[in-house]
């Protein structure tokens, strides 16, 4: 690869495939000691693999809106799964694929919306494939362009083929396709030919650490867990379909999950096949990711997100494109959901006027060595579905994590370096005042820059 980079005459096309609640090490190429996800591996091997890649916000509506448009919920205000209005508001979103289709991209959606209840067609697209809420895995209801359609089989499935042949549709311009599939999203049900994977294998979570809980007053505080949901107003249900008699234990429901994972790994495999067919393969900015992480055993909490730890914030983020980036690159810097938008559009030749939160990865993906941002911050507004979490705001630095539960005086600190699964609650201590003082006053400054 040559010292400096410049874009091809040719602008590029762009897949990006978005996963549902996938954590950062489900993938072979990320250690999972189990999972076979070799054509996900494969954009790695081939590409970049993100060590230290975030978002913003650890739930699916906000951090899809936030993938899109380049910024923070509190400014996109897609800020929770069930607000009222999100549908509304998601039809005035600046999304990225909407400019690159203003310059002349081909555009289409293919899969999970998720920001309100609402499956018509967003500005922006092209060709529209998605379906209401959370969708089914299972004979799915899906607009298509515009038209409902009774489906039968598998949704993964059916999204997987619908994006080869978008890939495969002759065009004169560049196209750019989101590819959001409902995997590996509850009530996890995978495709009947996957079912004997993973038979052979067990899943432990994590042992409870000493003195982790009792530093986690927010976590641990007494909450009234059940919803009288026929109360509830502006709400929707979810999930779309039961579990289907499947059981619940932790070894059954992570099987499960990667089992579903394998029915996306087959679809890359028929994305990079499209795009061999094509000719456009080494033409294409390919990248794939999920929306945001999970929690599975630590802290007590299993199968469940919008928690400010490592596990809920932190994201695989793979990026394949032979002209800019190097194969098998392992960028340290911190990446961000919101900085996929500006560097979209960089790669696409778009000039934005209006500002965005998030800042270009060009640079990190040139030379992976490139030091990216010291710190960032991240977000959680409370949902009437979910009563369990409190509102929260966090700053994250190479070292340190500082959490602000709103008007509670239940915050936490820890030291990432020398406590990275975040057990010791160092809030508390004397010695750590004049960081916890500078880390309070950084979180401001950066909100503030951010409104």
């Amino acid at each position: 690869m040559p010292a400096f980079w410049q874009p091809q005459r040719r602008r590029p096309n762009i897949v990006f495939v978005l996963l549902d609640d996938l954590r950062h090490d489900s993938l072979g190429c990320t250690g999972h000691p189990f999972a076979r996800t070799p054509q996900i591996d494969r954009i790695a091997r081939e590409g970049a693999r993100f060590r230290n890649f975030f978002t913003v916000v650890p739930l699916c509506s906000p951090s899809r809106a936030s993938f899109l448009t380049g910024l923070y919920p509190h400014t996109h205000r897609i800020i929770n799964n069930d607000k009222h209005g999100l549908a509304e508001i998601s039809h005035t979103l600046v999304t990225w694929p909407r400019l690159l289709r203003e310059s002349g991209y081909e555009t289409a959606f293919i899969g999970k919306w998720h920001m309100g209840f609402d499956d018509t067609r967003r500005p922006g697209f092209d060709h529209w494939i998605s379906f209401r809420a959370q969708g089914l895995y299972i004979d799915p209801v899906v607009n298509i362009d515009d038209r409902r359609e009774q489906l039968r089989g598998y949704m993964t499935d059916f999204l997987n083929e619908r994006a080869a042949r978008f890939i495969q549709r002759p065009r004169r311009t560049p196209f750019a396709m989101v590819v959001a599939h409902k995997a590996v999203h509850y009530p996890y049900l995978p495709a009947p030919r996957h079912e004997a994977l993973y038979a052979d294998v067990r899943y432990t979570p994590p042992a409870p650490q000493p003195g982790d809980l009792e530093g986690k007053p927010a976590l641990t505080r007494k909450v009234e867990e059940r919803i009288d949901v026929l109360k509830l107003e502006d709400s929707t249900p979810e999930p779309g379909e039961p579990r289907r008699g499947r059981p619940r234990d932790p070894d059954s429901v992570v099987r499960d999950q990667l089992r579903c994972l394998a029915s996306v790994d087959d679809g890359i495999g028929q994305i990079f096949e499209a795009l061999r067919k094509t000719g456009e393969l080494d033409r294409t900015v390919f990248i794939f990711t999920g929306d945001n992480g999970y929690l599975m055993g630590e802290h007590g909490q299993f199968d469940q997100k919008r928690w400010a730890y490592e596990d809920s914030l932190r994201i695989p983020f793979l990026v394949r494109y032979p002209e800019l980036v190097k194969p098998g690159s392992q960028p340290s810097a911190m990446g961000l959901n919101v900085d996929l938008a500006p560097t979209l559009l960089e790669l696409g030749g778009v000039k934005w006027s209006e500002r965005m939160h998030g800042s270009s990865l060009v640079p990190v993906l040139r030379d992976p060595g490139t030091k990216g941002r010291t710190a960032f911050t991240a977000e959680y507004y409370p949902e009437k579905l979910s009563n369990r979490v409190p509102e929260w705001k966090a700053i994250r630095t190479e070292r340190w994590k500082y959490i602000r539960y709103e008007g509670s005086g239940l915050d936490e600190l820890y030291d990432l370096d020398t406590d990275p699964q975040e057990i010791r609650n160092r809030i508390n201590d004397p010695a750590e005042s004049a960081t916890l003082a500078g880390l309070r006053s950084e979180l401001d400054r950066l909100l503030a820059a951010s409104r």
